[in-house]
């Protein structure tokens, strides 16, 4: 599939990156600047979906052709039970507080169909989408507010759904995924640590629902070790203990074996006859209720309706920044990707899901944190390198990094019709056989590994780490004012803590309100707080320059507006070009990073990150061996 050389093609301006080691030396913060030129007013309607899908599109056919490849299995299956298990879980938490209205089927449901269409149609299909600890939040809560009105709680979900899908659109059409700019990891860490102190805040309110009898300890007993069991299969797959297939085969399915083997261990000797909550599941391919599939939103009153606005605007906020952020990581830096996002066409998509979503009675699905980066992680494939001094020589040891990333769609849909198939009978009645104690492990255990790779836990460890002892190349070092951290630290807290803290009262709809204020805060407060130094170091882009091409790069960066050569400007970043028979632009108005094809047929070969950096467009590739900020899951190959 090639594109149309005859073609007037809406491209991205190119925006190069210094990258972090840039901002390290004396660059700018990339977050402080805005850059000169742009027009923040002007609106080009369907400019960014109709540039996402030119240059997409060629690649649409190899997204499929790529798939033959081993890593697509293991991901596929590891996937299935990185998206389930939580869903489960939340499947629980939904039904105990939503009057039984949200079940098992639900959002099973649910996750089959945010994988379906965005695995089919989306721009980045890597981008797991399912039921999320913040939209939990939101259903019961408007649950909670509405229940003592005795309106029909689904219809007006429904029509929340309904509204959402028209502001869903409205943002699309009007490029509003240009303000992804702003985003670094600041507000990503913030909210990370928020959902991972969700995650066990769910865990001990599972327990704390089983009362005080044999059951709760026997429960409690469980969870702990669920937590523990899997905690230590996750820490030996990413040590350097056994051989390289048995710390793969543990990291992948760890968990679910943890799950599995509990499940049927408090069936064990004296534990047996002491009776277990365990999770309610229904009928195979039925609503977990009395009703059918369609929701009769049309039998409510006409004042619900319009109610349902205010709740819907605070419903698009939490998407379109939860969405967007999960899309985000997915294609953080420390992945070599090939293949051009999209992020305005996506939220289109999402408007659609979220709209069918509420006519069919589901939790409405978008971009899952961490499963999303996740998926990214277990197709990726890597390669040991040997470690070589300023002469080249060869020191002893090897460095593992990021080869390239298997980008296709077949994992995304295969989980997905994996999540339908555990919709039939038999596997229902499996479901139900495990133990709310399992669950809430397992609540811990999602907990616990956010928190371990967030950016916030890993500069309150810095801070409390032996100076003597901590590596002198280690990025917060060259921070001479240690104040500094404790500060941007303390603000990162604050941010969580107000998060939080609003989620635990009748207001918790609004938090939405409060996440986003984090943008701004990031993008024009700390830069009259910290030095571009000081935030070049305890902060970065989430993603590439590569990524962020299609918003206009990334801000301060040179990106989004920035005129260099022959380009025209315009508010969302992008320019008009014409290509050539040969691939290139025509009147000398380069298409970004198009030397040699990177927005060619799918057929020719991809340009890694690693050429892209040669040329100043983006960072260079990082070792997937790192840790993260996410703590995310890195596969290799030997």
């Amino acid at each position: 599939m090639v594109p149309n050389i005859n073609e007037k093609t809406v491209l991205p301006g190119r925006h190069p990156s210094p990258g972090r080691d840039a901002i390290r030396d004396g660059g700018t913060d990339p977050g402080h600047r805005t850059s000169r030129g742009s027009s923040w007013w002007k609106v080009h309607p369907f400019r960014g979906m109709v540039n996402d899908i030119r240059r997409r599109a060629p690649f649409y056919a190899s997204d499929w052709v790529d798939a033959w490849d081993y890593r697509v299995v293991p991901a596929t299956v590891y996937m299935y039970f990185a998206n389930i298990l939580p869903a489960l879980a939340f499947s629980l938490d939904m039904f105990t507080k939503t009057g039984s209205t949200y079940g098992v089927n639900e959002v099973l449901l649910a996750s089959v169909l945010g994988a379906v269409v965005f695995s089919l149609l989306a721009c980045q299909p890597l981008v797991i989408v399912g039921v999320t600890g913040p939209i939990t939040v939101f259903n019961y809560t408007v649950y909670d507010i509405m229940k003592s009105t005795g309106t029909n709680y689904l219809a007006f979900m429904c029509w929340i759904g309904l509204w959402s899908l028209v502001f869903h659109w409205i943002l699309a059409i009007t490029n509003s995924c240009n303000w992804l700019r702003y985003v670094t990891r600041f507000p990503c860490d913030i909210f990370g640590f928020y959902v991972a102190c969700i995650y066990i805040q769910k865990g001990i309110q599972v327990l704390q629902r089983l009362g005080d009898a044999e059951p709760f300890y026997l429960s409690i007993v469980a969870a702990l070790l669920v937590f523990m069991v899997a905690y230590i299969c996750a820490g030996v797959g990413g040590s350097s203990l056994f051989r390289h297939h048995v710390r793969v085969f543990l990291k992948d399915y760890g968990t679910p074996l943890t799950i599995i083997f509990f499940t049927g261990f408090v069936h064990i000797g004296r534990m047996k006859p002491i009776h277990l909550e365990v999770l309610p599941t229904g009928i195979a391919f039925m609503p977990t209720a009395d009703r059918s599939w369609l929701v009769d939103f049309w039998k409510i009153p006409v004042g619900d309706v319009f109610l349902a606005i205010p709740f819907a605007i605070l419903l698009t906020i939490l998407f379109w920044f939860d969405h967007n952020v999960s899309s985000l990581i997915a294609q953080g830096t420390e992945f070599p990707l090939k293949k051009p996002a999209g992020f305005h066409w996506d939220l289109f998509l999402l408007g659609l899901t979220t709209g069918v979503a509420g006519i069919l009675g589901l939790p409405f699905p978008n971009g899952l944190i961490p499963q999303a980066p996740f998926h990214t992680d277990s197709l990726t494939v890597s390669k040991s390198e040997p470690v070589t001094d300023e002469k080249g020589e060869f020191k002893g040891s090897y460095v593992t990094k990021a080869s390239h990333v298997v980008e296709q769609r077949v994992s995304n849909l295969a989980q997905g019709l994996l999540t339908l198939g555990t919709m039939t009978g038999p596997l229902l009645v499996v479901l139900h056989l495990i133990p709310h104690g399992v669950l809430a492990g397992l609540f811990f255990v999602m907990g616990v590994q956010a928190l371990e790779g967030n950016g916030i836990t890993l500069k309150i460890l810095f801070l409390l780490r032996d100076k003597n002892l901590t590596p002198p190349t280690h990025p917060l070092k060259q921070i001479h004012r240690r104040r500094a951290i404790w500060e941007f630290v303390a603000v990162e807290l604050v941010g969580f803590g107000a998060t939080f803290a609003i989620t635990q009262t009748v207001a918790a709809v609004g938090f939405p309100v409060f996440i986003m204020l984090l943008i701004p805060i990031r993008a024009w407060l700390l830069p009259r707080w910290f030095s571009p130094e000081e935030l070049g170091a305890l902060d970065e882009p989430t993603a590439s320059s590569f990524t962020m091409e299609g918003i206009g790069g990334v801000h301060g960066g040179g990106g989004g507006g920035g005129r260099g050569g022959d380009s025209s400007d315009d508010s969302d970043g992008t320019r008009v070009s014409d290509y050539n028979n040969d691939g290139g632009a025509r009147a000398g108005r380069q298409a970004p990073g198009n030397d040699d094809g990177i927005f060619a047929s799918a057929e020719a070969p991809g340009r890694s990150r690693e050429d892209v950096a040669e040329l100043g467009q983006s960072e260079s590739v990082q070792s997937a061996g790192e840790t993260t900020r996410r703590g995310g899951h890195a596969a290799t190959a030997d």
